[in-house]
Parts: C-alpha cells; structure tokens; sequence
C-alpha cells in the first residue's frame, strides 16, 4: 500500500502528539495541522481502512504498527533534516520548512548517506 505525504503528515503528527499527551483526538490533529474537523475526519477514516491507525470507543486516536512505522520513519527524517541544515547555518524555522518539504521525497539511500554524513561533521549518535 502507498501512503500519500498527506497521511504521512497525519501518522507523524499523531506520533508528536503521542509524545506531548496521553491522548490524541481529532480535534487535537485539527489544532496542530490547522485543518476542519471533516477534512480530519474524512483522512483519519481512510487511515483506519489502511490500518494505521485505530480509534477506540472514546475516540482516542492510536497509531498501529504499520502507522507507527512510517510515522518514526517520516519523524526521524524531520529530524535529522532539520538539525543538518542548523548545522549547516539555516535559519531554524527555514531549516523546519525545508525538512517538512523534503522528509517525503528523499530517498532512502540519499537519506541514510546524508544522516551517516551528518552523525560524522557533528560528532553526534543520530539514530
């Protein structure tokens, strides 16, 4: 199955959010993204079919094993394209811009050499 940049925002926004809180809604999502609350709804049941995420009878919002996959994926991604950039001197918010346009593009040899690269010049353990 393909997951679209559009619900690899959604799985990786529910994953920050899991981190922050004990529980994710939707409204919560709607907050974070700036999205309505049908858009949400309309995404999160097609992530449901996918199973990638589950909702259970007080609405929580959980990512599966599947979703929490390429939600750490995308997250990690994020991550470690946003400190490359700082480091390279980027403006934080420019550096945060471009990791959230380029986390779902790059491929995984490009990516795993550039983190490999980075974890070298900055000395640092980006697992």
């Amino acid at each position: 199955m393909a997951v679209t940049e559009a619900v690899e925002n959604y799985l990786e926004t529910i994953l920050i959010l899991s981190k922050k809180q004990p529980d994710v809604h939707a409204i919560d999502i709607c907050s974070y993204l700036g999205y309505s609350r049908p858009t949400v709804s309309i995404v999160l049941k097609k992530m449901k079919d996918d199973d990638l995420v589950t909702v259970d009878g007080s609405n929580h919002i959980k990512l599966t094993d599947s979703g929490k996959k390429v939600a750490e994926r995308i997250y990690e991604r994020h991550t470690v394209l946003s400190e490359f950039f700082e480091f390279l001197g980027v403006k934080r918010d420019t550096a945060v811009e471009d990791a959230c346009k380029i986390e779902h593009d790059i491929s995984d040899e490009t990516f795993d050499l550039l983190k490999n690269h980075y974890k070298k010049l900055s000395g640092g353990s980006n697992e």
